[in-house]
């Protein structure tokens, strides 16, 4: 008879005691050329991350230059005084650093990622790149081309086709949020390098500007370096940019976008609702997590569990332009997208949804899942140094407190199910919801009218 073999299982590794988190303060300082530092000591991040924040927000544009921001924000690492744009790339890659800028409406940031034992290098490359950028008439005309060959890229993407759609109907024309972040292929058209430079000249200086630098520090003497770096860039003392406060109708309606013969109907619903200056926004967030945040929300448990409507549909709010005064807004949105038959009967049983909320409620249930979900995970979001570097400069481009994000997490494991409900119907009200289709007219119109969610209007497709 042949004996089994046996095998000794070692004993299951037990869970240790939960350690309390909170999200890091950062030290605050500032350089002598005037420009805001924060930073942010994480041991073991060995990977250091930077961002720096230029007070150039996109209303600043002049008119029919829409996009010149961002041109900008790419021509930083394309050549300085010292370097060439092939000579700045290698030396990026040399010291293992990635840059990255983009402009949106609060302003322009940098990113640089860089490992902790090359942080000189890289503060010095991203100093250069700030204080004495090239703007070479090559270099623009070229982030010009690819600018204009992306365009048409968008505009054949549904969901962006859509959030331009959206933007266009929320703001008045004459608000610059109710163009394209990036400009349009009729204004970008017009940018070249004397354009770029006056931007840059107008808008970027220290004294108006953060940097905000988290990773582990251990034996950086970090004021010395920042003094020696981008200590070195000068500028006039400047003052921030008063922004306009955030017009919008959100009456309700709808506007097809129309795709003859799109499988597919792409949907954007959304309104401008209060940004994180508001007392509401911790039940807000909560609320919209409730309705639509994951796979096990309200919005997907309807649509895709049961319908089967859709792969997925996600509520959720994102700050267009944040302000102590009030003057700030966030865009409060659903999004995703259902096969063309069923466009009708998906936005009737979305918005069954929506009437149930207000009329039932969330239930403590899925109060409690979500809490979970947004404060339970927050240690692992914020592992990386370029998570918390990023979340710090939201805050100060959002004119927020230090504490406030730490404070967030407070504020959402305490709210109510009864505060994330009146919170979330309150954000997103049956009847003042602006929704946007891309998807085949000829389908989908009539049974979209039967629904009497709003005066439906059909436009072409570029």
């Amino acid at each position: 008879m042949t004996e089994l073999a046996t095998m000794d299982f070692h004993p299951r590794p037990q869970a240790g005691e939960a350690k309390p988190w909170a999200f890091p303060a950062p030290e605050r300082g500032a350089l002598d050329n005037g420009l805001t530092v924060l930073r942010c000591h994480r041991p073991g991040q060995q990977v250091v991350a930077v961002e720096v924040l230029l007070d150039a927000p996109l209303e600043a544009e002049p008119e029919g230059l829409d996009g010149v921001a961002t041109i900008m924000a790419r021509a930083f690492s394309e050549g300085t005084d010292k370097h060439s744009a092939e000579e700045f790339a290698a030396e990026l890659e040399r010291c293992g650093a990635t840059l990255d800028a983009h402009a949106d409406h609060p302003g322009v940031r940098l990113s640089l990622e860089v490992p902790a034992s090359r942080l000189p290098k890289g503060l010095g490359l991203i100093a250069d790149a700030l204080r004495a950028p090239a703007f070479a008439d090559s270099e623009v005309e070229r982030l010009v081309r690819n600018r204009l060959d992306e365009i048409p890229h968008e505009l054949a993407n549904p969901s962006r086709r859509a959030a331009k759609e959206l933007s266009k109907e929320l703001f008045p024309a004459s608000s610059r949020m109710s163009r394209p972040r990036q400009g349009t292929e009729e204004t970008v058209a017009g940018i070249d390098s004397p354009a770029v430079r006056a931007f840059y000249e107008k808008h970027v200086r220290p004294a108006t500007a953060t940097v905000v630098v988290v990773g582990d520090l251990t034996g950086v003497d970090l004021d010395a370096l920042l003094g020696d770096t981008l200590g070195a860039w000068t500028g006039s003392p400047g003052r921030p940019r008063p922004a306009p406060p955030v017009v919008a109708d959100d009456t309700g309606r709808v506007v097809i976008v129309d795709r003859p013969g799109a499988v597919q109907t792409q949907l954007l619903i959304g309104r401008v609702g209060p940004d994180r200056h508001d007392r509401v926004w911790p039940a807000q967030v909560l609320g919209t997590y409730c309705l639509g945040g994951t796979l096990t929300s309200r919005l997907d448990r309807v649509l895709r569990e049961e319908k089967g409507y859709t792969y997925g549909v996600r509520s959720f709010g994102q700050v267009l332009r944040s302000a102590p005064d009030g003057s700030g807004a966030a865009m409060l949105a659903i999004s995703g997208s259902v096969d063309t038959p069923h466009t009708g009967p998906a936005l009737d049983d979305l918005w069954k949804v929506l009437r149930t909320l207000a009329a039932e409620g969330l239930t403590d249930a899925e109060r409690d899942v979500a809490v979970q979900n947004l404060v339970g995970v927050a240690p692992l979001k914020y592992e990386t140094a370029a998570a918390v570097a990023s979340t710090l400069a939201d805050q100060v481009e959002q004119h927020l407190p230090d504490h406030y994000q730490a404070d967030l997490y407070r504020q959402l494991a305490a709210t109510g199910t009864v505060e994330a409900t009146a919170a979330v119907v309150s954000a997103f009200p049956v009847d003042r919801l602006v929704t946007v289709l891309v998807g085949d007219a000829a389908q989908i119109k009539a049974p979209v009218e039967a629904l009497g969610i709003g005066e439906v209007t059909v436009v072409t497709a570029e």
